[in-house]
Formats: C-alpha cells, sequence, structure tokens
C-alpha cells in the first residue's frame, strides 16, 4: 500500500534528509587518496550513533545477499555500484568511489547516494558522474503532481540515451517513509504517460546508476555488491524527494550541492543505448 504523507510527516523525513545529507558531505570531504574505506564505514556509524539515528542497512537482509548487511554505508568502488561492502581497501588516485546512506530518525527515513572521484578524475569517469547527477535532477524535475510515474522513468532514461549509456532495470527508485523501502518501484527507464499518477504526499528515493559500457550487473561472492558484469566504470546518485502541491522538494539536499543542469554530452560516447 503507498502511504501518502502530511506535510508534517515530510518535515520529519526532512530531519533525516538534512543529516544523511551531511553524513555523506562528509564522506566526501573525507574520501582522498590513502582513506581506508573501512575508516569511512566507522566514521559514518560515530556519527549515526551521536545523532541517536538508527542505520537503515544493519542488519538488512533482502531475498538478495549473503546473511544480513553489517554496515550503516554502502561504499562501491570502480565498476561497483550498488550496496558495496565496506571493507579493508585503500582508496587510489582516480577511483570513483559511490557512497549510499540511509537512516531513520524518530521513525521517518531518509535516503541518498552521491559519487565521488578520488585525487585525479578521468575525463571518461567525470562523464558518467555528470550523466547520473544530470538524470537525478530531470527526474526531480518531473516528479510533480498529474504527472506519471513513468514520466520519472522516462527522464532518466532519456539522458541515459543521450550520453549514450544503457540502462539496466533490474535495481532502481521505490517509495519510503516509515521505512526504507515502500511500494512504489521507480525504474530508471521507462515510458512517459503511464504508470501511478504522482500526488501531494508521495515520497520517493530517485536513484539513476549506469555502467560506462554495460547495462548488464554481477554480483561479487559476499552476495550484496553489484558490479557491472564487464567491469566498467560506475556512477550512482540518489535523493529522497517529496512530491508537494508546490512541486518536488528535495529532502537530502547537500549544502553545498548545486543542481546539476542539462548540458550537451561532450566526448565520445561510450557505448550504442539498446
Amino acid at each position: 500500500m503507498i502511504e501518502l504523507k502530511t506535510a508534517a510527516e515530510i518535515e520529519r523525513m526532512h530531519v533525516a534528509g538534512r543529516f544523511v545529507a551531511g553524513v555523506l558531505s562528509e564522506v566526501r570531504r573525507r574520501a582522498a587518496v590513502g582513506v581506508n574505506l573501512l575508516d569511512l564505514e566507522h566514521h559514518a556509524r560515530a556519527m549515526i550513533k551521536r545523532r541517536g539515528a538508527q542505520s537503515c542497512y544493519w542488519d538488512y537482509a533482502p531475498s538478495f545477499g549473503n546473511g544480513p548487511f553489517r554496515n550503516v554505508i554502502c561504499l562501491s568502488v570502480n565498476d561497483a555500484v550498488l550496496h558495496g561492502l565496506p571493507h579493508d581497501y585503500a582508496l587510489r588516485d582516480g577511483d570513483v568511489l559511490s557512497a549510499d546512506l540511509a537512516v531513520s530518525i524518530d521513525g521517518w527515513v531518509a535516503d541518498s547516494a552521491c559519487t565521488v572521484i578520488v585525487g585525479t578524475a578521468a575525463p571518461e569517469d567525470l562523464r558518467i558522474v555528470r550523466a547520473t547527477e544530470e538524470a537525478l535532477e530531470a527526474a526531480i524535475e518531473t516528479a510533480r503532481p498529474g504527472n506519471r510515474l513513468g514520466d520519472i522513468s522516462a527522464a532518466i532514461w532519456a539522458v541515459a540515451r543521450d550520453y549514450g549509456y544503457r540502462v539496466n532495470d533490474e535495481f532502481g527508485g521505490h517509495g519510503l517513509g516509515r521505512t526504507m523501502h515502500e511500494p512504489p518501484h521507480v525504474s530508471n527507464k521507462g515510458r512517459a504517460g503511464r504508470g501511478l499518477t504522482l500526488r501531494p504526499g508521495l515520497t520517493l528515493a530517485l536513484e539513476p546508476w549506469f555502467a560506462c559500457t554495460t547495462d548488464r550487473i554481477v554480483y561479487d561472492p559476499d552476495g550484496w555488491t553489484i558490479r557491472s558484469a564487464d567491469g566498467s566504470r560506475t556512477s550512482h546518485s540518489e535523493h529522497t524527494v517529496a512530491i508537494t502541491e508546490d512541486g518536488p522538494l528535495v529532502l537530502t539536499r547537500r549544502e553545498s550541492e548545486r543542481p546539476a543542469t542539462r548540458v550537451k554530452p561532450t566526448g565520445p560516447l561510450s557505448t550504442e543505448n539498446a
């Protein structure tokens, strides 16, 4: 069942969203050459504990994955794009790091992800990060009353096509509020004018993610970490968004973040979109 939130409930989600934004800003600041992923995990744990928040990832046990998740943040490097387990790995110059965090504060959840390039940035890595950020902003702009869920999916897909990236639709966005995953599912690939009509009070985690040269994925032996099937670099961007009478309200916007604006893609296309 899809639950529409009141203005007061959305504000409580916004409290959680501001905290999530702050933690991700700190992770971005600390992500430097030589920093260990476990250090980032433990710093996020400390921030969550100090705030009295609850991690939505700790003990999370969906149908995939080997046993319950025992970390508070997903850290995915290079060809890893989703659900990366923090492990003993020191970041290297040029690494692409995606950080994904969801927490609950006083019973209300917010979820967000961002991708940062450590040290020297390769043009093709800047390009795919830019693509997911633009796709996210296009999705947010479309999240207005009266539009359809398919309009959001189509907006993401359109940016991917412009950049020449293929889209995997096995994992995408989702509803959230009292828990991390609620209906509806929000595919990153779809057709405009189809699906659920968007109404004020609907809260969604919108999360485009792309790989440079494939739309296929593989799992690590840990059962959690999802990688591009061909080893190409990846990027993941996500915000929690509330649909209001006045338009979309981003609940996890970072203070220093400037919303990406659409630009004509530059550089060679990574692949033909299929």
